[in-house]
């Protein structure tokens, strides 16, 4: 229950602090992530690069994910959505989504409205060995002028619908409102996927794919908020591609 209460407080956006930290004469106020709904791993500063031509500052932010790196280029990405690009074939409507891409060593790209989380293939590759082309990759793309994804991006919100019910409503508004701008913080986002049977199912993307914690993420944050608030909500169940992009239902425990 204390857990579950100091995620409440934490989702709801109070107890933030900021720390202040010098690196080469710059001065940055970077805000310190909110909490993985139960336990964290302290704040790391994060790292700004900075190029003379361009006047482009690009900060990193560790995520709960050691294999996922949150990079915050000072502009807006998206307006108000996330896009999960899980494979090079998925990422046909974004050009600086393939140019990542085509980065060896780089397993997936995800999209937040002021963020780009890059997560790399295993622990064997070395961040301080990806992060100069990644930083070049983002860095040109912006100053080329193009748009980030083009206009036949599917959607991937959580938006109400004519065909909910008011479960299904209060579920969704849960989620915008106090679950995914908490997830989103550490570099990844969920997404609904229906209500069945007391069930909710959510898709995890972003930085919040394959990490250690999800399941704690899962079970002791999400579902533990959604029930607090919504007593027809029985469990949370995560949905998860296959090797064939197709979605199917997490085995979890």
């Amino acid at each position: 229950m204390a857990a579950a209460a100091r995620w409440l407080r934490a989702a709801a956006g109070l107890g933030g602090r900021f720390c202040r930290m010098t690196l080469k004469d710059v001065n940055l106020t970077t805000k310190q992530p909110l909490c993985q709904f139960v336990q964290r791993k302290p704040f790391v500063p994060s790292i700004v690069a900075y190029n003379t031509v361009r006047c482009m500052f690009i900060q990193t932010q560790d995520t709960p994910n050691p294999n996922s790196l949150k990079f915050i280029p000072g502009r807006q990405v998206l307006e108000s959505r996330t896009m999960d690009f899980s494979t090079p074939a998925a990422a046909f409507c974004s050009p600086l989504a393939r140019q990542l891409f085509r980065i060896e060593g780089v397993k997936s790209v995800f999209f937040g409205p002021d963020f780009i989380t890059v997560t790399k293939v295993s622990e064997d590759w070395d961040w301080n060995l990806l992060k100069p082309d990644i930083y070049a990759t983002i860095m040109d793309f912006f100053a080329s002028g193009l748009p980030v994804v083009t206009e036949e991006a599917p959607r991937t919100d959580t938006a109400a619908s004519e065909d909910d019910d008011e479960v299904v409503l209060m579920i969704k508004e849960l989620l915008d409102t106090r679950i995914r701008p908490t997830v989103q913080e550490d570099g990844g986002d969920v997404i609904y996927k229906g209500f069945e049977d007391g069930i909710v199912h959510l898709k995890l993307q972003g930085s919040c794919t394959n990490c250690p914690s999800s399941i704690i993420t899962l079970k002791n944050g999400i579902q533990n908020m959604l029930q607090f608030y919504i007593p027809e909500v029985e469990g949370v169940e995560q949905v998860v591609d296959d090797e064939d992009g197709v979605e199917k239902e997490a085995n979890s425990t």
